[in-house]
Order: C-alpha cells, then sequence, then structure tokens
C-alpha cells in the first residue's frame, strides 16, 4: 500500500466514502459522547472485518441503534436482537449485536462515574491529553499503544465486549485522542497552520 495518495494518507486510497471519512473525521478529536459511543459502536462491529464494510453500513447503522443514543440502546431487548438479526443494513452477527447493547449498559455506567465517557478515555493519557504521533509511513503506525492496552483492559474487567487493545487503538484513532495522519498528508498541514 502507497502511504501517501492524492496527498493523504494512503489507507483511504481513492473510494469518496473512505476520503471524506479520513479528511473530515479520522484523527481530528472528538468531545461529544454520542459519537464517541457511535464510534465505540462501528470499531466494535469490524472486528474481523475490513473498515470500509462498516463505514459503507453506517447509516443502517445509524437506524438499528438508535441514532447512537446510549440509553436508548441500553434498553433493547432479546426481541430487538431477533429483529436486527433479520436487517440487512448491519453486519448480522448475533454476538456483536448483543454485545452492541452490553456495551451501551456499560458506557452509561462509565458515564455515571466518570462525567463523560470522553473523561474515561483521557484518563489514560498522561497529562490528559490526546497524543499526536510524527509518522512517515503507513508501516511504522501502530496497531496498539500504552493507552489502548490499558484503556481495552480496564474495559474488558468492566465487561465490555469487541474491544481489544488493537479495536481500542483503532478506536482513539478514529475519536483523535491520538493523530496518525502521516507527517506529509495534508491533513497534517491543514492541522499545523491554524
Amino acid at each position: 500500500m502507497q502511504d501517501i495518495i492524492n496527498g493523504r494518507c494512503g489507507w483511504c486510497g481513492t473510494d469518496e466514502l473512505y476520503v471524506k471519512y479520513h479528511d473530515e473525521e479520522w484523527g481530528r478529536l472528538v468531545t461529544d459522547d454520542r459519537t464517541l459511543f457511535e464510534f465505540l459502536v462501528l470499531e466494535s462491529s469490524q472486528a474481523g472485518l475490513s473498515w470500509i464494510t462498516i463505514l459503507k453500513k453506517r447509516e443502517g447503522y445509524r437506524k438499528a441503534f438508535c441514532n447512537f443514543d446510549a440509553g436508548q440502546v441500553a434498553q433493547m431487548t432479546d426481541e430487538d436482537v431477533e429483529r436486527l438479526m433479520q436487517f440487512e443494513g448491519i453486519v448480522r452477527n448475533r454476538l456483536k449485536i448483543k454485545s452492541t447493547i452490553t456495551n451501551a449498559r456499560l458506557f452509561l455506567a462509565v458515564q455515571k462515574e466518570f462525567g463523560s465517557f470522553y473523561n474515561y478515555t483521557l484518563s489514560f493519557f498522561p497529562d490528559g491529553k490526546p497524543i499526536v504521533n510524527t509518522v512517515h509511513s503507513l508501516s511504522d503506525i501502530p496497531v496498539s499503544s500504552p493507552q489502548s492496552d490499558a484503556m481495552s483492559k480496564d474495559m474488558k474487567k468492566r465487561g465490555f465486549k469487541f474491544f481489544g487493545s488493537t479495536i481500542c487503538y483503532a478506536h482513539l484513532q478514529a475519536a483523535g485522542f491520538v493523530n496518525d495522519h502521516l507527517a506529509e498528508c495534508i491533513c497534517r498541514q491543514v492541522k499545523e497552520e491554524h
């Protein structure tokens, strides 16, 4: 895979949806808990699949999981699981659907304990600040970090499912707690000019 394609991190290639996601979302700090829950749902659904597969089903996930309202998702029942097993807009994996409901309940508990999921996430970072890495090649981007190891370990202890260190790291990248845009990427240049 090329490191830079059309001035961007090469992993997004030229797919319009992927490029838009790369340019407008990935690596930008998310402070809003609803969006953090959305990324948590999407990342945990991605386990074992490609991110573009999930990105293409994002609207389906939005419909299936109450516009990513953790409070409403936490109330979902076994009947909802059966209904979603028939819904083509998402990956129809019973364990992942059930884990989304479980994760929603745990997400609410974390919010209650820390004031927000955002605060909880920052608690794993030195000085409570996001990390900006300087990376020149896609092959140098790590798949996990001490922060993702600690956070996923804590989340596992709390009962979260489908959120190992690699998925946690992808979540931290997506939500901007870790900026892994390549140094030569246009998103990096724009950020540094402001």
